[in-house]
């Protein structure tokens, strides 16, 4: 976690107004999570952050691709993302009930680690069902599995047509 320290911004000596910061995200930021989904990045984050007196805004704008396997023919390909997202942090002495999503900041604070937020921005990104944008028709995508897919599904349903027990269940309907 310590090559994740690049990730911190310091704010104690910065003017009150916009700040912007860039990150280059690859492979080696997704290695520091050892149950990442995301095993290869190439990312770019761009943090605008505005300090105010009683808190700090941070717009993050993350693009660029991260390697996803295909649930269907699983090979390997590279999903765009394009990631716009928003924290709020307060300086206040107590934690802040009000909401989850705004960090509290202390008086000894001195920078904001964002490499947290960025690993979670990613990680929601990626779509519950990952596939090849157009099936057999990409140069990501193994035409071989997915005939070998479609040979096993349809084998199996002409197993079921043939069989005799099946025939007779359907005349009792």
């Amino acid at each position: 976690m310590k090559s994740l320290k690049t990730y911190s911004i310091p704010f104690t000596g910065l003017k009150l107004g916009k700040h912007h910061f860039e990150y280059v995200i690859t492979d080696a930021f997704f290695e520091e999570y050892e149950y990442s989904l995301v095993k290869k990045a190439d990312l770019v984050c761009k943090v605008e952050m505005d300090k105010q007196e009683t808190m700090i805004i941070l717009d993050f704008h993350i693009t660029g691709t991260i390697g996803l396997t295909c649930d269907k023919c699983l090979s390997q390909y590279p999903q765009n993302v394009d990631i716009k997202e928003q924290q709020i942090a307060k300086f206040a002495e107590e934690d802040i009930d009000e909401d989850e999503e705004i960090i509290t900041l202390r008086k000894n604070d001195y920078e904001i680690d964002v490499a947290g937020l960025i690993y979670e921005y990613v990680t929601i990104a990626v779509p519950f069902i990952t596939r090849c944008d157009d099936e057999g028709n990409t140069p990501y995508c193994d035409k071989e599995m997915l005939d070998r897919l479609n040979n096993l599904s349809g084998e199996s349903e002409t197993t079921e047509q043939q069989d005799p027990r099946w025939d007779a269940l359907k005349k009792l309907k």
